[in-house]
């Protein structure tokens, strides 16, 4: 049986207005959808119903926005399509190897011949900033560990990194652009909508998993998308339904929120 409940929307004794007040239940319910969505890292190939996802980016369009203007698009794929994606991403994951392994001559060829370089409309290759880069580095440790993959063993990591371009095996993958005439809030707005979908598809059951990785590369998406003018690439995302593997067993930690400290006016 549904829940009903009776909500003013009228002006507060203080002159605003009211927002809506949830049932304890709901509230319960939004807490555990929040906590209970994670990466799924392996995806069944089973797809997903058509009426499911339009119900997914219906709500994703409720996201707030900036000024409304909502400056963000989605491309998104399925079948035959996705795969000649997966196999272009792939490719250029492999011939980028020499390139992350520092190999020099793999460098000199990607400054000089562009070989394996990336493409991407933001820098995602480098080293993030120290205190980011501890929890960076705590995840993917973690990560590691929970697969067996031992610091060392550079083709388990590799194996592991090159599942990010092949999306997990999951059956539809979107690419989230942004209008670079209004960064950052552009990018802003995309996280929005971001975690608005992928809320939805967690009340939908539908795994999601952000797939940063794919920003490296413009050109699979270009060969495949007529992309507006000015809008650029910021990250990709993995939807579907989660398989049994056992990386889908790991949880990221969430640290509380940084919260900046008041100035002491005496």
């Amino acid at each position: 049986m549904g829940i009903t409940t009776t909500v003013s929307l009228g002006p507060t004794a203080c002159g605003g207005w009211e927002v809506p007040r949830l049932p304890d239940v709901m509230e319960e319910a939004f807490s555990r959808l929040a906590r209970d969505r994670y990466s799924v890292r392996d995806f069944l190939p089973d797809p997903i119903p058509a009426e499911v996802l339009d119900a997914i980016l219906e709500d994703a369009r409720y996201a707030p926005s900036w000024s409304n203007t909502r400056p963000y698009c989605l491309a998104i794929a399925t079948g035959e399509r996705k795969d000649r994606l997966r196999k272009a991403y792939v490719q250029a994951f492999d011939t980028s190897l020499g390139i992350q392994h520092r190999k020099p001559l793999a460098v000199l060829a990607g400054l000089f011949l562009r070989k394996g370089w990336p493409d991407a409309d933001f820098k995602t290759w480098g080293r993030y900033p120290d205190r980011l880069r501890e929890r960076s580095v705590k995840v993917g440790v973690g990560l590691y560990r929970h697969l067996g993959i031992a610091r060392g063993d550079r083709a388990g990591r590799d194996a592991q990194a090159r599942r990010n371009c092949e999306f997990f095996g999951a059956p539809t993958v979107l690419w989230v652009l942004v209008h670079e005439k209004l960064l950052p809030f552009s990018a802003h707005d995309a996280g929005l909508m971001l975690q608005t979908l992928m809320l939805s598809a967690q009340a939908h059951g539908v795994g999601s998993c952000a797939l940063g990785v794919l920003a490296t590369w413009r050109h699979p998406i270009d060969a495949e998308f007529e992309i507006p003018q000015h809008y650029k690439l910021v990250t990709g995302l993995a939807l579907g339904y989660p398989g049994t593997a056992v990386v889908n067993e790991f949880r990221a930690e969430h640290p509380p929120i940084d919260v900046v400290p008041a100035r002491d006016h005496g």
